[in-house]
């Protein structure tokens, strides 16, 4: 079976049907994405309806926002397993918006029956080609193809993010699938994750921006929540050893521009005027492009910081290790940071992006593991 996951409004549900009108025999498309959770017999529905269409031949069954059914894959195991045995022709194909809760799903029950098949934010290149979008474009309104058609009116744009993306995620992705104890701190959280994008914020200092913060475990698990589901990213200091990461400072990082724009309540053209706002909205795009594909291509991302030098961003594999520095502005001095850096990793490489380096235009487009090869 065929499992997709990725945040929502990447394009997850459109491709399953397009695939579906696609085909030349039967298939049933069924979607669990209520506010409320599914019983464990809507599994049993769905799959006794596909398997009349597999009687007669081929046919395809694909079950959306998956996640929500309770122990669903243990119930997909089985079912898929009488199949298999059977045997019956009948292709299956999973969708969740939480791929944190996919993983635990498919890692509990399916291993070894499962082809996963990851999306991500859309790219500027992807937002370019379909939409016509310019790179001013990009880094403000940032990937979300449904609300390319809102651009042009900011109110609705920003309440359609807001609305439809961030709280929709929130209430039916984050707080109905797991226990969260203070949904109102896992709330301000994202919030500050949208206001603190691209910069580094230790969990003693969020526990002074936020009421009732509680200890710092239960901010590093929310985090990790809305990481998951592709809000917020915390990136881990790199030190060179890996059992010391976890217990860095994170920096904060908005997965998809779309979503600071939108809390920041600022227009497009306004920010485009905020030299310091859309210099954090320029490295956000950056940092987004390199997480987004580091999870594609089993690449990892950091940032790297000692005293007053720092690299905005780290990435490794395992063969390169790669120091990028991001400039916005017109100037094409080079942070100190990076030439520390680079003393203490000879064997690393050094990019910097904008001004003076490869255009933030190019990188964008650019494939991540081209700059490690």
């Amino acid at each position: 079976m065929q499992v997709l996951s990725g945040p929502r409004q990447v394009g997850k549900t459109t491709l399953a049907r397009q695939l579906i009108d696609a085909i030349e025999f039967p298939a049933h498309y069924a979607s669990a994405d209520t506010p409320t959770l599914q019983p464990q017999a809507w599994v049993e529905q769905q799959w006794q309806i596909a398997r009349l269409k597999a009687a007669k031949g081929s046919a395809v069954l694909v079950l959306d926002e998956i996640q929500k059914i309770p122990n669903w894959s243990g119930i997909v195991k089985n079912h898929w397993d009488e199949d298999t045995h059977s045997p019956l022709p009948l292709q299956v194909m999973l969708l969740g918006s939480s791929p944190l809760l996919m993983q635990r799903g498919l890692v509990e029950s399916l291993a070894g029956r499962f082809e996963l098949v990851p999306l991500t934010h859309w790219s500027y290149a992807e937002m370019q080609e379909a939409f016509g979008w310019d790179l001013h474009q990009f880094i403000y309104f940032g990937g979300y193809p449904g609300a390319s058609s809102l651009i042009d009116e900011a109110d609705r744009w920003s309440r359609y993010i807001i609305e439809s993306l961030i709280e929709t995620t929130i209430s039916r992705d984050i707080l109905l699938m797991t226990r969260v104890d203070k949904p109102a701190l896992l709330r301000r959280l994202f919030h500050l994750g949208c206001d603190y994008t691209g910069q580094v914020l230790s969990f003693q200092k969020m526990t002074g921006q936020l009421q009732d913060a509680g200890n710092t475990t239960t901010l590093a698990h929310y985090l990790e929540l809305l990481a998951g589901a592709g809000f917020i990213a915390g990136l881990q200091k790199f030190t060179g050893r890996r059992t010391l990461q976890r217990a860095s400072s994170p920096k904060l990082l908005v997965l998809n521009n779309a979503l600071a724009s939108a809390i920041s309540g600022k227009s497009f053209n306004e920010a485009l005027e905020d030299r310091e706002f859309w210099g954090r909205l320029v490295e956000s795009a950056v940092g987004a492009h390199l997480w987004n594909s580091a999870g594609l291509q089993k690449l990892d991302v950091f940032y790297w910081r000692e005293r007053n030098r720092e690299v905005d961003f780290v990435l490794r594999s395992p063969k390169a290790l790669v120091a990028i520095e991001v400039k916005s502005g017109s100037s094409r001095q080079i942070h100190p940071g990076m030439a520390e850096f680079r003393k203490r990793y000879t064997k690393s490489r050094a990019l910097l992006v904008g001004p003076g380096g490869i255009p933030i235009e190019e990188f964008l487009k650019t494939p991540v593991r081209q700059w490690l090869e």
